[in-house]
């Protein structure tokens, strides 16, 4: 909230680096997605760095939808990618991404609140025919 580095590269390559020394099993880090594309803001390669620094599982979250998070995997800038914003919005996901279906829209304004019905569990599951 508010919080920054005067050299955050270096910061996040440091961390990755020093984490190998205490055996941490996985790195779980958001990528700061930097330059607009169309409606798509990214800097694909801001995170590489870190990934070939550390020596575990490199786990990685920031606005990626099926298509880049399959990319992020296959070319080698993570071994997993989260979904968070998107399984609040769709508790079936991974159905979801496997028929290629179109996605619920989240609400960012029921993120966070104290209210059991609206927000984390009003969501539609994806109706297909049996």
């Amino acid at each position: 909230m508010e919080s920054a580095d005067s050299d955050p590269k270096a910061l996040g390559l440091y961390m990755a680096k020093s984490l190998n020394k205490y055996g941490i099993q996985y790195c779980h880090v958001v990528e700061p997605r930097m330059k607009t594309v169309g409606d798509k803001i990214e800097s694909p390669d801001s995170l590489l760095p870190m990934r070939e620094a550390f020596k575990g599982t490199f786990i990685a979250g920031g606005g990626f939808d099926r298509e880049d998070g399959n990319k992020a995997v296959a070319e080698g800038h993570a071994d997993l990618i989260v979904y968070g914003r998107w399984f609040l919005a769709n508790p079936d996901l991974p159905k979801r991404f496997e028929l290629n279906a179109p996605l619920n829209k989240y609400n960012r304004d029921t993120f966070y609140i104290s209210d059991p019905v609206v927000g984390y569990t009003d969501y539609p599951f994806l109706e297909t025919t049996a």
